[in-house]
């Protein structure tokens, strides 16, 4: 033996370098990588420890185990691929494509906002807010919105507290985001998705600067997107204080105010340089809302805003929580009037509407109106004279009043009885039940299904699955012309009506005709359960005076500049017929009754023809008279803001005598006309008709359109035998008695 072993095996040849150097290097089960089975498993042994060093020779490698290739089920070797691989590289390729197109997509559409934006001109602080004059139908000026003693104020000269109140409440990263906030708008969608609902927006001080200067107010994603470029664009070209300036100067805080100069002088009577932090956080709360939260329209709702901005301001470390408390808890401010005329509701009711009609508001302009300041001092009187005297007795505290021609402009228009005190507007903004005055559109939907004013209809006791409709007396006159049932306001014969023709019918002749508000089609409709609006109710009626043509109330006849540009002038109504002039006049027949001998016997307008309806709401709430002649078509409400109960006040008490009074000095020097299709009552044919045709429960034939008389009969005696009077007295309401407690009527 050469090294003095034994031969295991064959002459083994010695190695010589790097094949000698690696002979002796050995892989143990522990320098393998473990993966899947190889892992070893709790109190097994390495496999190399049951090896026995017999089996080969020290210096003899280890056989190599021979390794059988995998084959596919159809016998084929198959490559092995490593697993993940695939799949990361897959997901790494389709993400770059994605990517790749959604960038070209966004860049796409930037470069399509941007082309559609208006032309951005050089922006400038305005010396002063625009003057808004309104004026009337004789060129007089009514009311003046937006001019504001003092300029532009200074950011540098503001207290540091005023500029911080807005940033706390609208934008607390102001100082820290490129015109717009991605944390404030994913915040601001995430509280949406909770509320289900927009109650939180995403908009930066710059977005609302970059709307207010360039854009309009209508809400679109093209808007939104044209409102983020600019908003980065003036973060470009201005610094954080240039742009807080050029907002707190260009701002809305309502009434006409621009800028917090104009807003302090407006609400406060002092410069915004010397405002309270409880001022300021008014001023900053108004933002969000300026027509709701004005401070001089809903005081309440501006203070407890102020004091969301005071908290916010609080926490933002603005200021401290002792100067929050101090200031929620005694307000510094006073609102100051902003004037007591009656004609500051329509001022109001114009600032409103002048956004749609011509947008943002940069320069001085005239607005001329439809306004007849006679009448509308007329209306005043009327409304507060007639309040003042009855107000106690009936408990009523507050009235409206709306007079239109019949082509809807709007002649007077009265929103309360004290302005300096609430500038809420109860002919515009306000809906109530109008009770029985209503009824026109069920007997309107009956007459063009076919009946006439002389069709009869019982007025007898009714159920409508458990509910059991009843006249005001509790008596019932049986067989009734419609002419009688309307005049009378019975109950009973309006609801047969209403379920003959169907209530959704009776709402798409409401709708029809003008009513605007959602009115719900039950049997009830046909008592005016559904709440309107004074305005658009006295629209409604504007057909049967102006020969059944369509009108959309309104007030403003055109808008010019101070140099005599003209920026809008009001179109002619399309709207067209919406009544067919044969029903135009036999409804009128039906509803001059009502002046004649029904509820409304008591108004008075000698050598004109008039006609109309009352109504009073449930347990007494609102009182209503809709009259009109073919000069005028105006309407009354009386009742109590909180609708509580009033004693008894009807459609047919104070508010006839308001609108007598009113139509009175309105049509004085006037020369009468005639309704449209109509004939002075009791004409010849009515004799013969109320001669040979006693009241029967059958239709009779109409008469021409051309030639339909009224009807002035005798009221019907009750059916049944009662030491009642033969009607019931319009003062005590002809409105059933389940409808006065429960859904209201007349």
């Amino acid at each position: 033996m050469a090294w003095g072993r034994k031969k295991s095996g064959g002459r083994k040849e010695p190695l010589f370098g790097l094949p000698a150097a690696l002979s002796d290097l050995r892989l143990s089960p522990e320098d393998r990588i473990p993966g899947g089975d190889d892992r070893p498993k709790k109190n097994d042994k390495p496999k190399s420890a049951k090896r026995k060093s017999e089996d080969f020779d020290d210096d003899e490698p280890p056989p190599e185990r021979e390794r059988k290739p995998r084959l596919s089920r159809s016998g084929s070797r198959r490559r092995s691929k490593p697993r993940g691989s695939l799949s990361i590289g897959r997901l790494f390729y389709w993400g770059a494509v994605l990517g790749l197109w959604g960038a070209i997509a966004a860049v796409g559409l930037i470069v399509w906002v941007g082309a559609h934006l208006p032309a951005i001109q050089s922006l400038e602080i305005p010396k002063r807010p625009p003057t808004i004059q309104i004026t009337g139908a004789d060129g007089s000026v009514l009311a003046i919105r937006g001019e504001m003693a003092g300029s532009n104020v200074a950011l540098k000269d503001l207290p540091p507290y005023l500029p911080k109140a807005f940033i706390a409440i609208e934008d607390r990263r102001f100082y820290s985001h490129f015109g717009i906030d991605p944390w404030g708008i994913l915040r601001a969608a995430v509280t949406n998705i909770l509320h289900r609902g927009v109650s939180q927006g995403g908009s930066t001080l710059t977005q609302q600067l970059a709307k207010n200067l360039f854009l309009t107010q209508e809400r679109t994603f093209q808007r939104k997107l044209q409102e983020v470029e600019l908003a980065l664009w003036l973060e470009r070209k201005h610094s954080k204080a240039e742009i807080l300036e050029l907002y707190l100067n260009r701002v809305y805080f309502g009434s006409g105010a621009y800028g917090v100069e104009a807003a302090a002088q407006r609400y406060f009577g002092k410069s915004a340089k010397n405002v309270t932090i409880a001022e300021a956080a008014m001023l900053a709360g108004l933002v969000k809302s300026p027509s709701r939260l004005a401070p001089n329209r809903n005081p309440e709702g501006a203070e407890q805003r102020a004091q969301m901005v005071l908290a916010a301001m609080a926490e933002a470390k603005f200021i401290s929580e002792a100067q929050a408390q101090a200031s929620i808890g005694h307000p510094a401010y006073n609102v100051k009037p902003v004037g007591a005329g009656t004609v500051n509701y329509v001022a109001d009711w114009i600032g409103e509407v002048l956004d749609d009609l011509v947008g943002q508001i940069d320069q001085s302009v005239v607005v001329e109106t439809s306004i007849d300041p006679k009448l509308q001092a007329v209306a005043e009187a009327a409304v507060i004279d007639e309040l003042a005297a009855k107000s106690v007795k009936f408990n009523v505290t507050q009235g409206a009043l709306v007079a239109m021609s019949p082509d809807g402009a709007v002649r007077a228009m009265v929103g309360g009885r004290n302005y300096t005190e609430s500038q809420y507007n109860r002919a515009v903004t306000a809906k109530r039940q109008p009770g029985s005055a209503f009824k026109p559109f069920v007997y309107l939907t009956a007459i063009e299904a076919g009946l006439t004013p002389e069709t009869v209809r019982q007025d007898a006791p009714l159920d409508v699955k458990g509910w059991k409709p009843e006249n005001y007396s509790h008596e019932y006159f049986g067989p009734v012309t419609l002419t009688q049932a309307l005049a009378m306001s019975l109950n009973t014969v309006a609801v047969r009506l209403g379920l003959e023709v169907g209530p959704k019918n009776v709402v798409r002749t409401a709708h029809r005709l003008g009513i605007s508000s959602k009115l719900d089609a039950n049997a009830s409709i046909a008592l005016g359960t559904s709440e309107v609006s004074l305005v658009e109710l006295v629209g409604a009626y504007a057909p049967f005076a102006n020969g059944g043509l369509g009108v959309s109330p309104h007030v403003v006849t055109k808008i010019r500049t101070t140099d005599g540009k003209i920026l809008y002038m009001r179109p002619a109504d399309q709207l067209g017929e919406v009544i067919d002039p044969h029903y135009v006049a036999m409804m009128n027949t039906m509803m001059q009754e009502t002046l004649l001998s029904g509820t409304a016997h008591k108004a008075e307008l000698p050598g004109w023809m008039a006609a109309g309806k009352t109504g009073t709401s449930q347990d007494f709430r609102d009182a209503w008279f809709i009259g009109y002649t073919a000069n005028l078509v105006t309407g009354v409400w009386l009742g109590n803001d909180d609708s509580s109960p009033t004693k008894k006040a009807t459609g047919g008490g104070l508010p006839v005598e308001i609108w007598t009074r009113f139509m009175k000095a309105a049509h004085q020097g006037v020369a009468p006309v005639p309704l449209p299709a109509s004939t002075q009552p009791g004409g010849v044919l009515t004799t013969i008709a109320q001669a040979i045709s006693p009241p029967t429960n059958a239709a009779v034939t109409p008469l021409p359109a051309s030639s339909y008389p009224v009807p002035s009969r005798p009221m019907p005696t009750p059916a049944r035998t009662s030491s009642a009077a033969v009607r019931p007295e319009a003062d005590a309401g002809l409105d059933g008695w389940l409808m006065q407690r429960l859904f209201g009527g007349r």
